[in-house]
């Protein structure tokens, strides 16, 4: 069974955008650039929290849940919905849901054609903002349930090379952007809607090279959707 890029099913949803409530179409697979306004995104960034960077102690992947969990409740995990979201020629082992095999025509990160094969992937699943860069930046103080949420937001996700990914680690826009300079704007545009979805605030020096390189595109707009900031009650984290 093959299925192209977007196709997965989905229902009308009422999420709470980023610069505000909205009634928007999004699938299992989450952001688009709906109902923004030209400038958005650096008009966000500017009115972004900044302090400086909490330590990492206590840091661990297991306070944001179970890697993956189906928050959304359409019966397959989060790995595998943004594969089918982000992917060409998906190819599935079973059903619908478990990913066998797909394209990145255009890697986001470094432009390079990169194909997806379960269980010898060259694909990674890119937290945006990175779980410990968020733990660092205000996490560590919620509730589990919000962390979990992070974790698995479509807008926090992406699908992309792998090699490319774990030169990234944890990095901040101030130590890290894509090498791929035409996608630079996009990726810092999806930052700073993460960071003002979940009131992460940011530091002096990542602020300003979010600013510095939105100031380059001053059109660009802020992704909104995804899920909502708190997951469902059966879910925990240690």
């Amino acid at each position: 069974m093959r299925r192209t890029r977007g196709g997965s099913a989905v229902a009308v949803a009422l999420v709470f955008a980023v610069a505000g409530c909205t009634e928007q179409t999004t699938g299992s697979a989450g952001p688009e650039e709906t109902g923004g306004h030209s400038g958005a995104a650096l008009t966000a960034a500017e009115s972004l929290t900044v302090k400086g960077r909490a330590p990492k102690t206590g840091y661990d992947r297991d306070r944001f849940g179970t890697a993956w969990a189906d928050t959304d409740s359409n019966d397959c995990d989060t790995r595998d919905d943004i594969l089918k979201r982000d992917l060409e020629d998906v190819r599935f082992t079973d059903g619908d849901c478990k990913v066998s095999y797909g394209v990145l025509e255009s890697d986001p990160y470094s432009g390079k054609h990169v194909v997806y094969r379960r269980g010898r992937s060259q694909v990674d699943i890119d937290h945006v903002v990175a779980l410990s860069d968020a733990w660092q930046k205000g996490a560590k103080y919620w509730k589990a349930g919000k962390r979990i949420a992070l974790a698995n937001d479509p807008l926090n996700l992406i699908a992309v090379d792998a090699s490319t990914n774990r030169a990234k680690g944890d990095g901040d826009t101030a130590t890290w952007l894509p090498p791929n300079k035409g996608y630079r704007c996009t990726y810092v545009a999806a930052q700073v809607a993460v960071k003002k979805k979940y009131e992460l605030w940011v530091t002096a020096a990542e602020k300003a090279a979010m600013e510095k390189v939105l100031r380059t595109c001053p059109g660009q707009k802020l992704p909104s959707g995804g899920n909502p900031t708190e997951a469902p009650a059966r879910f925990h984290a240690n």
